[in-house]
């Protein structure tokens, strides 16, 4: 098709010409060549190969008419930057090509993605279409498959594909008429004719109270015995130690019945701590993990204060996740791959009285640390006299604070944390992941220091002891 031929051309110039650089540059994050990266889509491990899909917007640093850029790699480590798999050129599409799933079915590779489209006065149409692929380079379009169901409005995206008891099915995120959030299930035998089931989870399905006006990124698994619901939700108050950014990610636990299309559950759980995490999806690989990768970014929260827009690009994606459910609870680690990029390595035993004790011995701004704790004692970290992370022993509560991207004042995120016994910082050129207690409770923030080097400071209300470890981390390598 001419049109879609030139649109990646140009695409590819800018690309070329705009190599996303500056002094936070992500070393070991997936980020955009250029241009603006939001949700991870279509995650999947086929042939061998793990592709990573993601919107993306390659003309400039804001949101648009979305495209799914792509990249793929055998070991998370040595990475190609593919041709982007779906560029927004047909009716069914035109304003965007929004964010979805893949599977593998026989020798082919499905992708699952909303085609958006708005009229000249904005009014909204929203399409699941369907492309397919034999190499995992080239897709081929076949248009929508599913189309707008009844008491729903446009909102309904994101749809998420998966086999089970013998045959396919799909949630998909929507929002009712009377602007409730809601998640909605169909199932196919072939994944080209869909049966709308009705609502799976939801205010008067599964839930009595509205819990926000949109349900995004709908995911639907089993773990460690539990089914889990995960969403973003749009549209939750602010509460003091919950939902404290502009739009969460979090689950839903219990119980589906393939057979009725049911899903009993429990309460929700926001899955992060941190400033910046949304979107999140995940596949199982061949290992038989639970792998998870999330947006390191949030809809309408200072978006357009980040000072990597200067240099070309803005977001990024979080490191890949390995899940498990302990006990009921989400835990979340970073994939044993990662360990592959440590390089120079330090440790330390250090002691805090009542003075604010620094590391001196270590430099790397990329880096790995980890810390031992003391569960009974309340203290501060501070990571480039930029991000600090305090521990209230007695509130049980962690905090961790950063400048706000536009005025400059701290601002903080808390949340009910029950011990600290161990961290496991993952620091970028411009981000923290953050895992306490071995993924018990996760924290994911960009952050934009001026101090380029790697200082460490420790402080404590009482005498304390830190044992610590870091690594420098190395780059991925790309091709």
């Amino acid at each position: 098709m001419k049109e879609e031929q030139a649109l990646r051309k140009e695409a590819e110039q800018i690309v070329q010409t705009v190599e996303a650089a500056g002094p936070f540059r992500q070393q070991f994050h997936l980020m955009p060549p250029a241009g603006l990266m939001n949700d991870p889509n279509g995650l999947v491990q086929w042939q061998g190969v793990y592709h990573v899909f993601y919107q993306w917007m390659p003309f400039h640093t804001g949101h648009g008419s979305k495209w799914w850029g792509h990249a793929a790699t055998r070991d998370w480590i040595h990475w190609k930057l593919l041709p982007p798999a779906l560029a927004p050129v047909h009716d069914f599409e035109k304003n965007g090509c929004y964010s979805g799933s893949a599977v593998v079915h026989g020798d082919l590779l499905y992708l699952f993605y909303t085609g958006n489209v708005k009229d000249e006065h904005g009014n909204r149409t929203s399409y699941q279409c369907l492309a397919v692929s034999s190499d995992g380079v080239e897709f081929e379009k076949h248009g929508p498959v599913i189309y707008q169901p009844e008491g729903y409005t446009a909102h309904v995206r994101d749809p998420k594909v998966w086999f089970e008891a013998g045959q396919w099915w799909l949630v998909i995120g929507a929002q009712r008429r009377d602007l409730e959030g809601q998640v909605l299930l169909y199932r196919s035998l072939d994944l080209w004719e869909w049966e709308f089931l009705g609502p799976l989870a939801g205010k008067d399905v599964t839930l009595a109270a509205s819990f926000g006006y949109m349900w995004e990124c709908p995911d639907f698994f089993e773990l460690g015995g539990s089914r889990v619901l995960l969403i973003s939700p749009q549209g939750l108050e602010a509460e003091v130690y919950q939902y404290q950014n502009q739009y969460q990610s979090g689950i839903f636990t219990g119980e589906f019945s393939p057979e009725t299309g049911t899903f009993s559950h429990g309460s929700f759980h926001e899955m992060d701590l941190g400033f910046e995490f949304y979107a999140p999806q995940t596949f199982l690989d061949d290992q038989g993990r639970r792998l998870l990768i999330g947006w390191m970014g949030v809809p309408d929260q200072q978006e357009q204060a980040h000072p990597t827009i200067a240099d070309g690009w803005v977001h990024c994606l979080t490191v890949p996740r390995e899940l498990t459910m302990q006990n009921g609870h989400l835990y979340q680690q970073p994939i044993e791959e990662y360990r592959q990029l440590r390089g120079e390595h330090a440790s330390a035993v250090v002691a805090v009285d009542d003075k604010t004790v620094v590391w001196h011995s270590w430099k790397a701004a990329v880096a790995e640390v980890h810390l031992e704790v003391e569960e009974d004692k309340s203290w501060t970290v501070s990571w480039r006299r930029y991000f600090h992370i305090s521990y209230d022993a007695g509130a049980q509560t962690l905090t961790f604070e950063r400048p706000d991207l536009v005025t400059g004042d701290p601002v903080r995120r808390t949340g009910r944390v029950t011990g600290v016994r161990s961290i496991r910082f993952l620091f970028d050129r411009s981000s923290a992941e953050v895992f306490v207690n071995d993924g018990e409770y996760v924290s994911t923030s960009r952050l934009f220091p001026e101090q380029e080097e790697g200082e460490l400071q420790f402080s404590a209300e009482k005498p304390a002891v830190f044992h610590v470890d870091a690594w420098e981390l190395q780059s991925l390598q790309w091709s």
